[in-house]
């Protein structure tokens, strides 16, 4: 590292292994942003594997976050909650790292993956900032990949689930560069939200991924959400019709990137106003078109099936999700308040449920409404159990595994929005004063979840155990998280064993 003058302030200059990168001063520590990791997927390397970045002479200017992914709109309800950002730009496959201290060494590392989806997200997000990690002696990495139909669509004659690519070949730029911004490249903590811990816990599948990273955290997603080609098959020819072309990776091509991110938005849009299971099969439960594909290459095996035989044994695991996420999904719609009995026993019998499974949701919690019913229904078919499966598939691995749920409420939504998807982000960062977070967390979040949530990933990362017992199938340990962390043993147990078998 060498060090440059700007404005008065010495800023720090340090090599990577394509060209040297200016950072600047950010809360107390070095941040250098939107440093390309792979060349642009524009033009001729549209639709194809990451390869790696052009080298450049001139000294990098890491001071601004670089291009975002190409995405759609979200919808006016969930872009309220969380605000988008889009910077233009052909050189999106770019990260940004946050460190106390360049000159330093040993470090341990955190590589976030965002969530969206997989449509939608970046790492321009203000709520993502790096600094309050570095602050505590982390490291902190940020990414962006590909999204939507350019990060993973399956279209049968071209390769698969670019975006996990792309995160590998993120990984790897960690591996071969984090050393000179004073992190350890045998210390790396992958972490992911939504469909990025959906993307993390696939990882963890995926023999590609053995040894890029030591932990893993999966916060709100975890192995299932991944689906087979034919399925994919599917997804793509919907996506062709709407753009007019084939659905083959040469016609696709020839589609600027901006509308094939609108048309795959749409599909997501379509898929939600008419879920027909003979069309859409699985996906009319889980929604997202665009999750991986088992395409027998880059994911070779569903990838709870391979951690189950495991893979990624030696990983340190800390997976779990908020205790009410599928609130985001039913309360700022409205659709809680006008919910029935029946309502809630349809969507229970939807996720396989038998028809007394309802019973047993009420009787453990007898002052819920139909919405509160039908959300923690939710919440365990979509991010529970799953979380649950990952762990139980994990009992005997070295690395270990430790469950958590995040239970604060927020009074957010006219005090209705609770432990809701999303809300836990402000506090695991650390960084309650951006104001785009104020629609999840409200206007008074307690400082002292966020002192408590931030503590415990940094612990995490650091030593790679949470402190409480790991996760098996006699105890059931899992942390609960608001103010405090309380460790309690199988909670909602009775609710758990109703998915057996089903989920």
């Amino acid at each position: 590292m060498n060090d440059d003058e700007r404005n008065g302030v010495t800023a720090p200059v340090v090599g990577t292994s394509h060209g040297r990168v200016r950072g600047y001063r950010d809360r107390g520590v070095w941040a250098f942003l939107g440093i390309p990791y792979a060349a642009s997927p524009l033009g001729p390397d549209r639709m194809r594997e990451p390869r790696p970045p052009k080298p450049w002479d001139r000294v990098f200017n890491g001071t601004n976050f670089g291009p975002t992914a190409p995405h759609g709109e979200p919808s006016e309800r969930f872009g309220r909650l969380y605000p988008e950002v889009k910077i233009t730009g052909e050189d999106f496959l770019n990260l940004n790292v946050w460190t106390p201290d360049p000159t330093g060494a040993g470090m341990p590392v955190m590589v976030w993956v965002h969530g969206g989806a997989f449509v939608l997200g970046s790492s321009a997000n203000h709520e993502y900032r790096g600094a309050e990690f570095a602050r505590d002696g982390v490291v902190f990495v940020s990414i962006n990949y590909r999204l939507g139909a350019e990060g993973f669509l399956h279209t049968g004659d071209g390769t698969a689930n670019l975006g996990l690519l792309d995160q590998l070949a993120a990984l790897r730029w960690v591996q071969e560069n984090i050393a000179n911004f004073g992190g350890d490249p045998g210390r790396v903590t992958l972490a992911g939200h939504s469909s990025g811990a959906m993307c993390v816990a696939t990882l963890l599948g995926m023999p590609a991924a053995e040894g890029l990273f030591q932990g893993l955290i999966p916060m709100a997603g975890a192995c299932h959400h991944t689906m087979p080609p034919e399925l994919g098959l599917v997804v793509a020819r919907r996506l062709a019709d709407r753009l007019g072309v084939k659905p083959s990776v040469e016609a696709l091509r020839g589609v600027p990137p901006d509308d094939a991110a609108r048309a795959a938005s749409e599909v997501a849009a379509t898929l939600v106003e008419d879920p027909d299971p003979e069309v859409w099969g699985k996906l009319v439960l889980d929604m997202l078109p665009f999750e991986p594909t088992v395409d027998g290459s880059v994911l070779p095996r569903p990838p709870l099936e391979a951690i189950a035989a495991g893979q990624g044994r030696d990983v340190a695991v800390m997976v779990g999700c908020n205790s009410e996420e599928a609130r985001l999904f039913f309360v700022p719609s409205g659709a809680a308040r006008e919910m029935d009995g029946d309502a809630v026993d349809e969507i229970a019998t939807a996720y396989g449920l038998d028809p007394h499974a309802v019973e047993v949701y009420r009787r453990e919690r007898p002052d819920a409404s139909p919405g509160d019913l039908a959300s923690v229904v939710a919440t365990d078919w979509y991010y529970r159990i799953p979380a649950i499966r990952l762990a139980e598939a994990r009992e005997d691995a070295p690395g270990g595994t430790w469950m958590y749920s995040w239970d604060w409420r927020s009074d957010a939504c006219e005090g209705e929005l609770g432990a809701a998807h999303g809300v836990e982000w402000p506090f695991v960062f650390d960084c309650l004063d951006v104001e785009g977070a104020r629609p999840r967390v409200g206007d008074h979040p307690p400082q002292e979840v966020a002192d408590t949530t931030h503590a415990l990933w940094v612990r995490f990362v650091t030593d790679g155990s949470p402190g409480w017992a790991r996760y098996d199938s006699r105890a059931r340990t899992t942390g609960v998280i608001a103010e405090q962390v309380t460790p309690v043993d199988d909670p909602s147990s009775a609710e758990r064993e109703l998915w057996t078998g089903v989920r």
